[in-house]
């Protein structure tokens, strides 16, 4: 029932802004857009116009005149729902969109759903479940990497990917059954050994695609990124300098920050969510050894540590704390103040350094050393190659987990080809990889994870 009432919702964000989108879709959209739409003559209503056009005229509540627009006309099924659809295009106050809507809302729609009119598209097979993921993901995306992935996916560049897979695997049950069905005819001699090198082919693409799942978490999420150090080493100062403002207080005082300070910042087209913590160092105010404990919870859930380490002054215990809080982890050890008479060398920390970890000369004060850390996070996160190409990224933690769920179903069918099994058990687990894969795209998944996955959109997407 709900699939088949006409829906309406402020498609723009709610705020002051020269120009606010109402957007109306269903059966009967245009219907309830003629209530409150009114032409400048008075003698022209939305059901006169053809598709695709666009009209000047005003909105009314009664006798009541709302507001000037421009109104947008859409028949099905050339729409993004593939349902009727007007747009009243009005002055962007959040007054006058919220009357607009409840006007429209008192003449025959209903309040849309958060993503509703996307869902009405997947639904009604415009787009598939993949694309229709790609839409909050390009709505939400934080640096021009994740946009141009995002709109890669909405394109089609993940889900043409999947259903070639499927259609692969598609192709071997369906000689299976043929061959089961009509042994008289159809030999399977030698299909195992064809079998397995085309299994070994589908296994080695779905690993393809897991592994650049992690990449694309991090280009649609931004880097975890702590920052770690001892008191009065210039991480705040450091922060400041990313985020290019005073967003962390500075002074010459030890043990200044006492909590975590985050600020999203980018550089060089790569997010990076840098959290500032307080200085680690054994105290017995309880206030800072409150700040260092959290600090070092911080450090274990990052996805990249920066150890500030300060030239001007020689290791001591605190740099061994830290020390041993970097060993294993994904790290970039700063050496900050190059601008002051040297204490401590780069060869000296590199020395205490766990192997492979990559030692930065920066000095805030003299804005120096960025534009290497950036490329030395290029290197160590995406291999030194940070730019767009035709491959396919996985940015679904969703997608990751179906095609984890496929590349293990296509291990069970290596294993009953190498011990010799009847062909009929092939079937069952390329089904189940097929199936799995089905869920990417939305041809093998249940109503409750569609509800799901579109709640999580805006209002009047």
């Amino acid at each position: 029932m709900k699939q088949t009432e006409t829906i309406a919702a402020i498609a723009t964000a709610l705020s002051d802004s020269g120009i606010g989108i109402i957007r109306i879709s269903g059966k009967e959209a245009i219907p309830v857009g003629d209530r409150i739409y009114r032409s400048k003559n008075g003698c022209h209503s939305l059901k006169d116009y053809g598709s695709h056009t666009i009209h000047y005229g005003f909105i009314v509540d009664g006798e009541e005149i709302l507001d000037e627009v421009m109104v947008s006309v859409m028949r099905a099924p050339k729409t993004y729902t593939r349902e009727d659809t007007v747009e009243i295009n009005c002055h962007g106050g959040i007054l006058i969109m919220r009357r607009i809507l409840e006007a429209a809302l008192a003449n025959g729609a209903r309040l849309a759903e958060p993503g509703e009119f996307t869902k009405r598209a997947f639904l009604n097979g415009r787009i598939d479940l993949a694309k229709a993921e790609a839409v909050m993901d390009l709505i939400r995306s934080r640096n021009d990497y994740a946009r141009k992935a995002s709109f890669s996916q909405l394109e089609g560049s993940v889900s043409e990917r999947i259903r070639g897979i499927r259609q692969e695997i598609l192709t071997e049950l369906a000689f299976i059954e043929s061959a089961l069905d009509d042994p008289e005819h159809i030999s399977t001699e030698g299909y195992p050994e064809k079998l397995s090198a085309k299994v070994d082919g589908l296994i080695a693409e779905c690993r393809r695609l897991i592994e650049s799942a992690e990449n694309g978490r991090l280009l649609r999420e931004g880097i975890s990124t702590v920052i770690v150090g001892k008191p009065n080493a210039g991480k705040s100062s450091f922060l400041n300098f990313l985020a290019g403002r005073e967003r962390a207080i500075v002074t010459d005082i030890a043990g200044t920050t006492r909590d975590a300070l985050e600020e999203a910042v980018s550089l060089n087209g790569i997010s990076l969510n840098v959290i500032d913590t307080a200085g680690i160092r054994s105290t017995s105010d309880l206030v800072e050894q409150m700040g260092v404990e959290k600090a070092e919870q911080y450090a274990k859930e990052a996805d990249l540590l920066l150890y500030m380490a300060d030239s001007s002054v020689p290791l001591d215990e605190s740099d061994e704390r830290i020390l041993k809080l970097i060993r294993g982890r994904k790290c970039i050890a700063l050496l900050n103040k190059s601008d002051l008479a040297t204490v401590l060398s780069e060869e000296e920390l590199k020395e205490k350094l766990p192997q492979g970890v990559p030692v930065v000369r920066v000095s805030v004060k003299e804005n120096q050393g960025l534009d290497e850390f950036g490329r030395v996070i290029t290197e160590l996160f995406f291999e030194g190659k940070l730019g767009f190409n035709e491959e396919v990224v996985i940015t679904s933690m969703r997608h990751k987990e179906a095609l984890m769920a496929a590349r293990d179903s296509l291990l069970e069918v290596k294993k009953s080809l190498e011990a010799g099994m009847p062909e009929d058990f092939f079937s069952i687990d390329l089904m189940s990889a097929y199936a799995s894969l089905g869920e990417i795209i939305g041809e093998e998944v249940g109503e409750d994870l569609v509800n799901e996955i579109f709640s999580k959109f805006c209002m009047g997407k």
